[in-house]
């Protein structure tokens, strides 16, 4: 049998149901891999291996017994450090929170929980979600697999590279700016950031309550539609939270891409924000291979990538200046020195400036939707270069900003990011973007699978 940490988590769910695999057999492949990849990759904060023994013996029992419940019935599934474990520290990767310790799961890992998950440990972040690698916090920061000289990208660092190196076949991230779709951007795997109010945030520390999910983080399409089955479904404790019933996501996936009208919004890869070379060209690629599949591919124009950007960057920074007053006032030797810098300006915007961006971005809003009128989805770049070197704060600085991930944050529509390249010599990997109607996650993961299955990436892995 193929070695349990490479199975994808769909092909685990298999092995695991058809009794070729036991979910305690498939942890201890993964305790294992922990054990001899995470050091030097530092993607784990905290381990939390007996409890996840003690679910993996439960789950096979009732498997045994009865069947699987879900596909995630003794699926290993990673939790990034803002989102709450009952019992267990809730760090937010800070020395301001190493003694929070959670009374209660978060809604989505209550979630994954029922449907048979079990959780082995809780996964590095940028501090607070809004930091960047920093090397004066209470963990070292995660590392990219592929290089790990190099930026996983954040803020879900620790998620995309535990994923990435086959150390866990999923986890949750959160994605204010892109922090989903950016570590899984530079680690060549699959981030969803699904429509806005789809999945509850509760018990997940807020970054900035109107831009803030909570998304998957996978090798395949096919796994983020299943564990946005899991996580998926209203929460009135959540005053964000979307009222819709629960819908079966990977319904769509065989379809394929014949029919699909994308438009490609070039300018922001090409004159907004000009991309690095190898990174334009694996983009216009991954169009052509989306037109060969049967997809209608025709040029989209919409506002600059400039004024999706301004607008996130002046509503982040007003509501996480709101969550982080008061230790900003009083405890700001507590952060790390790159958050701080971060954090701290968003105390000087001015209340018309936080009502002028609201103004701007329901415009913006209004010019996405004008264009879903005449596309079903939309394709982009990510970022706009390969990840740089960790250890260069300079170069963390100038790259970090340059993506078109904020735009769908600002808008609230679904995006996915997968891989479309490889840069060498580096060895690192390159990215783009699709992006759905609001709640087409459906049609949005059918047009990503159908990309995955034409190109030869899927397969590619650190080595």
């Amino acid at each position: 049998m193929t070695n349990p940490v490479d199975l994808t988590l769909a092909g685990a769910a298999a092995a695991i149901a058809a009794r070729r695999l036991s979910p305690v057999e498939y942890l201890e492949a993964l305790l294992a891999r922990i054990a001899e990849q995470d050091p030097g990759l530092d993607a784990f904060i905290r381990m939390n291996e007996a409890e996840a023994r003690d679910a993996a013996r439960r789950a096979e029992a009732e498997i045994t017994a009865r069947g699987p419940r879900t596909p995630l019935h003794g699926i290993a599934v990673g939790i990034k450090d803002i989102i709450d474990l009952e019992g267990h520290p809730t760090t937010c990767h800070s020395r301001l929170c190493l003694d929070r310790v959670a009374d209660a799961d978060a809604r989505v890992v209550a979630m994954l929980r029922a449907a048979g998950a079990l959780f082995p440990g809780k996964l590095a972040t940028h501090e607070f979600a809004v930091g960047g690698p920093a090397f004066d916090g209470p963990f070292p920061p995660a590392r990219n697999p592929w290089n790990r000289d190099h930026h996983p990208g954040g803020s879900s660092s620790g998620s995309g590279a535990a994923v990435a190196a086959r150390m866990l076949p999923a986890a949750l991230g959160t994605d204010t700016g892109g922090s989903v779709r950016h570590p899984a951007s530079h680690c060549g795997i699959v981030g969803l950031k699904p429509t806005y109010g789809l999945v509850s945030r509760r018990g997940v520390f807020p970054l900035a309550f109107s831009l803030d999910h909570v998304g998957p983080l996978t090798r395949t399409v096919e796994d983020s539609a299943i564990l946005l089955n899991a996580i998926a479904g209203p929460d009135a404790a959540d005053p964000g939270s979307a009222m819709r019933p629960a819908e079966d996501y990977a319904r769509l996936l065989p379809g394929g891409a014949k029919g699909l009208k994308i438009g490609f919004v070039r300018h922001f890869h090409e004159r907004d924000e000009p991309a690095e070379p190898r990174m334009a060209a694996a983009v216009e690629e991954a169009a052509r291979t989306m037109a060969r599949e049967g997809a209608e591919i025709r040029e989209v124009v919409l506002p600059s990538l400039g004024d999706f950007s301004v607008v996130n960057r002046t509503i982040m920074g007003a509501e996480a200046a709101s969550v982080h007053a008061r230790w900003l006032r009083e405890r700001p030797g507590g952060y790390a020195n790159i958050t701080l810098r971060r954090l701290l300006p968003g105390l000087f915007i001015a209340g018309e400036d936080y009502v002028a961006a609201q103004r701007r971005r329901a415009a913006l809003v209004a010019a996405v939707e004008a264009a879903f009128q005449e596309v079903d989805l939309l394709l982009t770049a990510s970022s706009m270069d390969p990840a740089c070197r960790i250890d260069d704060p300079e170069a963390v600085e100038r790259t970090y900003p340059r993506q078109a991930r904020t735009v769908f944050n600002v808008t609230g529509h679904p995006a996915i990011t997968l891989m479309c390249g490889l840069a060498e010599p580096e060895n690192l990997p390159l990215a783009f973007q699709l992006a759905g109607w609001y709640f087409g996650e459906a049609e949005l993961l059918r047009g990503a699978a159908a990309y995955e299955r034409a190109s030869p990436w899927r397969d590619r892995h650190p080595d």
